[in-house]
């Protein structure tokens, strides 16, 4: 198992913020080599790694909101899409209220050979937004995926594809 890490920097309130993580590495067609993700993690860090998040980063009340799709879908996308992989939220009260939660999945799969997300696409997608940012100010959220690399039969490859393309639609 290994551990892909992207930083996501958000500077503006109510603006979906993008990056992505290239798989193109680890996923291999003719070889039907997927990606098996075990489990995603977000950290949440103000402008600085060093700073007081969020009092310092939030101007007021707010909650912050993060993806990992394994399709572009150029926005937050709802529970039931297939191409979702993990999501988690961050919610903050200006009277010093934070709680957090991964909000799809427990985002771990476990670390059985059976088990895991498997993707055969060349890139994940990160989708973050906040409803508060202060001026001059970033919510700074590191997407965190472990996994490992996995060959499929051609069978289950191609059903991981076919599901995935279907997904697109």
């Amino acid at each position: 198992m290994f551990t892909l890490t992207e930083r996501l920097t958000i500077s503006a309130a109510s603006t979906d913020t993008f990056a992505t993580i290239d798989l193109g590495s680890y996923v291999d067609v003719g070889d039907r080599q997927a990606l098996q993700i075990h489990s995603v993690d977000f950290i949440f860090q103000g402008t600085t790694a060093g700073e007081t998040f969020p009092f310092v980063t939030l101007n007021s009340s707010g909650i912050v909101h993060v993806q990992v799709t394994d399709l572009n879908r150029g926005a937050l996308v709802f529970a039931d899409d297939r191409c979702l992989v993990a999501s988690g939220s961050l919610n903050y009260d200006s009277d010093a209220f934070l709680t957090n939660s991964t909000d799809l999945y427990p985002d771990n799969y476990g670390k059985g050979s059976d088990d895991g997300r498997f993707v055969v696409n060349d890139q994940l997608y990160i989708t973050g937004r906040s409803s508060a940012v202060d001026t001059n100010k970033a919510v700074n959220i590191t997407v965190r995926v472990n996994a490992s690399i996995v060959s499929l039969s051609a069978k289950d490859f191609m059903a991981i594809a076919i599901q995935s393309t279907a997904a697109d639609n």
